[in-house]
């Protein structure tokens, strides 16, 4: 039910937006993650957002160049990337979930409280 689109090849310190869109009910209501796996590997919660307080937790690794944002009245979120580096290839996921703990700990759990997930989009960092 979320559909993931945005993602691409750039240079490094290049950016991209991707975007995420889904039913109101989902984006608007529900906590939101973005996740992202390199294959082979587990899932990473690089950014996630409480629907309770709005309160947005950034991994120490993409602090200062990611940053989340949500436009409501057309049901979508984003995920903008600045200064990307190698090192943040990987294919990225948005995911929500219906219950919280707190914003950290659902991106920290890896994805395994999301109850809901795109299929991926491909971001590949490379000169």
């Amino acid at each position: 039910q979320l559909v993931e689109s945005g993602g691409g090849l750039v240079q490094p310190g290049g950016s991209l937006r991707l975007s995420c869109e889904g039913p109101e009910l989902i984006l608007g209501y529900y906590h939101i993650g973005w996740f992202r796996q390199v294959a082979g590997e587990g899932r990473e919660g690089i950014s996630c957002v409480s629907a309770v307080d709005g309160n947005t937790y950034y991994k120490d690794s993409v602090k200062g160049r990611f940053t989340f944002s949500r436009d409501r009245a057309k049901n979508q979120v984003y995920l903008q990337m600045n200064n990307l580096q190698p090192e943040d290839t990987a294919t990225y996921f948005c995911a929500a979930a219906r219950h919280i703990v707190t914003a950290r700990m659902l991106c920290d759990g890896g994805g395994r409280d999301m109850d809901y997930w795109g299929q991926g989009t491909q971001v590949t960092v490379s000169s």
